[in-house]
């Protein structure tokens, strides 16, 4: 499989995340059980794949702490709010919010202090980022329908990612623990935690077409898509990987349009476009500063050669160690890191 064909296989698997989402709400499956099934297999392919790379599940009481923290921010709230926002949401316009999680990364980042000094073309993509948001959502625009609880609740899960991965990237990431096992261990724990969320409602009339939906999103959106990443960083770099994030927002909405019905305004495209080359401006500018050997910036995973990430090492390092399972020898990339590289949900 050529770089160019693993890389739109992984946007199409990824990017269609947001269908499956809306597919299952359409028949029947309601938010809370669309989170737990997608952590219980996420979790399965996961622990399979763990099982067969000979890696272990981690076994001290600290680590099992930090994952908790992490499953929650990471995993379980956004996976829940997502469901919740396409009840009212298009799945291409929640596929456009999701790309703001680096936008959220690199403020918290300014908030804490964690990041360095903001360059200019840096500040003027953070503008520009949340302006193509307010463009989207239009609220000058009374029938514009996307000024609700639900675009709220989208808005919610990207900056949700962004806590989680800044506290991975400073608890969790890069300490022994090898990556599919913490990644496995990490959705295991988001299934328990999404259990609560089961008593918010029946799924009664749902139907096959439901299931088939929320199976491919748990096995494949989710599990499978994130070994893949893994795989990706690992054997091609960083570059390569985060590329896929810029594909993930068209994915969804091509596949919203095509395959739903949805509308594809003018508004909403340019938004999209707009939301786009303020992230790339955040990430471009601090892939610079790495590649001169400055600190990894917000909104960007420092390259392998120099640390371990969103989504998310924003504003902060760690070694990666040597990675196993792999054809030839690589960096190891561990769960976050996997995901800040693309900026998307795990």
């Amino acid at each position: 499989m050529t770089s160019a064909t693993r890389m739109g296989v992984l946007a199409l698997l990824w990017g269609s995340g947001f269908l499956w989402i809306k597919i299952s709400l359409q028949q029947g499956l309601t938010p809370g059980w669309i989170t737990f099934v997608r952590c219980l297999l996420g979790a399965a392919v996961l622990l399979a794949l763990a099982y067969g790379a000979g890696q272990r599940l981690p076994r001290d009481r600290t680590t099992w702490r930090r994952l908790a923290v992490a499953a929650f921010f990471c995993n379980a709230l956004p996976f829940l709010l997502f469901s919740v926002g396409e009840q009212t949401v298009d799945s291409g316009v929640a596929g456009v919010l999701n790309a703001t999680t680096p936008l959220w990364a690199l403020l918290i980042g300014l908030g804490t202090g964690t990041d360095r000094p903001l360059h200019p073309a840096r500040l003027g993509g953070l503008v520009l980022g949340f302006a193509g948001v307010l463009l989207i959502f239009a609220p000058w625009s009374a029938g514009s329908g996307l000024m609700s609880l639900g675009a709220l609740a989208l808005l919610g899960a990207s900056a949700s990612y962004a806590v989680a991965f800044a506290y991975m990237a400073r608890r969790l990431t890069g300490r022994g623990t090898a990556p599919l096992a913490l990644s496995a261990a990490q959705l295991l724990t988001a299934t328990g935690l999404s259990v609560p969320a089961l008593a918010a409602g029946g799924s009664a009339g749902v139907t096959w077409a439901g299931v088939l939906a929320v199976v491919v999103l748990g096995v494949f959106a989710t599990g499978l898509t994130f070994h893949l990443n893994y795989r990706m960083i690992a054997e091609e770099g960083p570059t390569s990987a985060a590329t896929v994030g810029y594909l993930l927002p068209v994915v969804s909405v091509a596949l919203g349009a095509l395959v739903l019905d949805e509308p594809l305004s003018a508004r909403v495209v340019t938004g999209m476009a707009v939301v786009l080359v303020g992230v790339a401006l955040t990430r471009w500018t601090a892939g610079v500063a790495a590649a001169g050997g400055g600190a990894a910036g917000q909104g960007a995973a420092p390259v392998p050669e120099a640390a371990d990430a969103v989504p998310q090492g924003r504003g902060t390092e760690a070694r990666g160690t040597e990675a196993r399972g792999t054809e030839r020898p690589a960096r190891e990339v561990s769960a976050p890191a996997a995901a800040e590289e693309t900026g998307a949900p795990r």
